[in-house]
């Protein structure tokens, strides 16, 4: 997980401070050198050895601005450094750049996702133009109060105000409880609550990720 740190920051065996070194950068060191003698290339590879090659090519990145004049990224919220450090050479030669994004849906720092190139593109693309698309077509009104009043407490976004023409809806109830087990069974008691009026056949069940499908399996 180091060495994948490491490389979305953009960094080689070389680059990498020597506080922060010691074993680690040993075996970030040798991992790359096996993988020279391979001739191969892990996923964080084939982006930082794209930056290396238009950074250090300025031919090749010439080839590539010309071919691509057009550009769009989605999710731009989950994009890394690296990957951002390509997008700003790819682009800068024409600026023609849309980027669909929300910096609100951002959640895979743990991945390496930096919500400060979305927060920031007004400073790399100073031309840039900003569309909210503010109105909710899916949730309904509590919904969205709910999820706009959370997310206000988060001092680093682009701010935004949401809205929808839809009815209030169900109020939003917010249940603490202690595993996934007792969450899957507390979801099956108010499905089958008496007071429920949907049929099995009316009701969804949505789930993050599929590790969570276990438990409500065995709770229905």
């Amino acid at each position: 997980r180091k060495i994948n740190a490491w490389k979305l920051k953009g960094w080689w065996p070389g680059d990498v401070p020597a506080a922060d070194g010691g074993f680690a950068l040993r075996v970030f060191e040798e991992y790359q050198r096996r993988l020279r003698a391979c001739d191969a290339a892990d996923f964080d590879d084939l982006l930082l050895l794209n930056l290396w090659l238009f950074a250090a090519h300025p031919d090749v990145l010439d080839k590539y601005q010309r071919i691509f004049r057009y550009i769009l990224v989605d999710e731009y919220q989950d994009t890394n450094h690296v990957q951002h450090q390509w997008l700003l050479l790819l682009a800068r030669q024409h600026g023609n750049l849309c980027c669909v994004g929300d910096d609100d849906q951002s959640i895979y720092r743990f991945r390496g996702a930096d919500v400060r190139n979305i927060l920031n593109m007004r400073q790399d693309f100073p031309a840039a133009k900003v569309v909210r698309l503010e109105q909710n077509y899916r949730s309904t009104g509590h919904i969205i109060g709910a999820a706009t009043g959370l997310i206000a407490h988060n001092a680093s976004r682009l701010g935004k105000q949401l809205w929808t023409d839809r009815a209030a809806g169900s109020p939003v109830l917010i249940k603490k409880l202690r595993d996934r087990r007792r969450e899957a069974e507390f979801v099956a008691k108010q499905i089958r609550r008496e007071s429920n009026p949907y049929e099995y056949r009316d009701t969804a069940v949505l789930m993050r990720t599929n590790g969570q499908i276990q438990e409500f399996e065995a709770a229905f």
